[in-house]
């Protein structure tokens, strides 16, 4: 039996990871994927280099139909989560050894959705960094 319980266990914390990993997804998403992909498909329905308002406004539209649908969907799988697990709150893992005797409440927790969307910015601010100094290239020609 308890070998089981164990398994149906660690089939929760596996699934819970994999909703937990699509949640961080969808949040960094935020930052990059949506943006980008509204600023390509504004690129190719203007005709000149200096268009209008309209390519403009297709790229705030968008990128506001986008992040709505994008929130409501780490809203969904915020609630799948804690189906799974029973809680919304992230408990910080401290080693026995660490803890003090009059330890007797544990520290506050972040939710989920707060750690998602603070590695997501984390992320995020990586990625522009490595592109940036990385990948980018100089925009002063080299004559």
């Amino acid at each position: 039996m308890s070998s089981n319980a164990h398994t149906v266990s660690a089939g929760k914390g596996l699934a819970a990871g994999v909703v937990f990993l699509a949640m961080l997804v969808a949040a960094f998403a935020l930052w990059t994927a949506i943006p980008l992909t509204w600023v390509y498909v504004a690129s190719k329905v203007s005709r000149s280099q200096f268009p209008s308002g309209g390519p403009y406004a297709l790229v705030a539209g968008g990128i506001l139909v986008s992040v709505v649908i994008d929130a409501w969907l780490i809203g969904r799988l915020n609630s799948l989560y804690i189906r799974i697990t029973g809680t919304n709150r992230l408990h910080p893992m401290r080693a026995t050894w660490l803890r003090s005797m009059r330890d007797s409440a544990p520290a506050s927790s972040v939710t989920v959705v707060e750690a998602v969307m603070m590695a997501s910015v984390m992320l995020a601010a990586i990625a522009l960094t490595v592109w940036f100094f990385l990948l980018a290239g100089s925009p002063i020609p080299n004559g």
